[in-house]
C-alpha cells in the first residue's frame, strides 16, 4: 500500500518535514517514491510555512495513495488560511 505522508529531516528542536509519497513498509526517513512538498512548523511566514504540489497529490489519491491523519490535519488548516 501506498501513503503519502511526512518525513523528518530538520535537526533537533527545529523540525522540518518532506512530504512524500511512500511505501508503508518503508522507514519515516528511509526510501521514498516521488516528493511532493515540504512543511515547516516553525517559520511565522505561511506562504514559506507549507508548499504542496495539488496536482501530483491527486494524480497519487487515483492511484490508490492514502494520506497520512497528520498530513490531512495540516492540509485542512492551510486551506482555511
Amino acid at each position: 500500500m501506498i501513503k503519502i505522508r511526512l518525513s523528518r529531516i530538520g535537526s533537533k528542536k527545529k523540525p522540518f518535514f518532506k512530504i512524500i509519497v511512500a511505501d508503508v513498509r518503508c522507514p519515516q526517513n528511509g526510501k521514498f517514491i516521488e516528493k511532493l512538498g515540504y512543511y515547516d512548523p516553525i517559520t511565522k511566514n505561511l506562504k514559506k510555512k507549507f508548499y504542496i504540489s495539488e496536482n501530483r497529490i491527486n494524480f497519487w489519491i487515483s492511484k490508490g495513495a492514502i494520506l497520512s491523519k497528520r498530513l490531512k490535519n495540516i492540509i485542512k488548516q492551510n486551506k482555511s488560511c
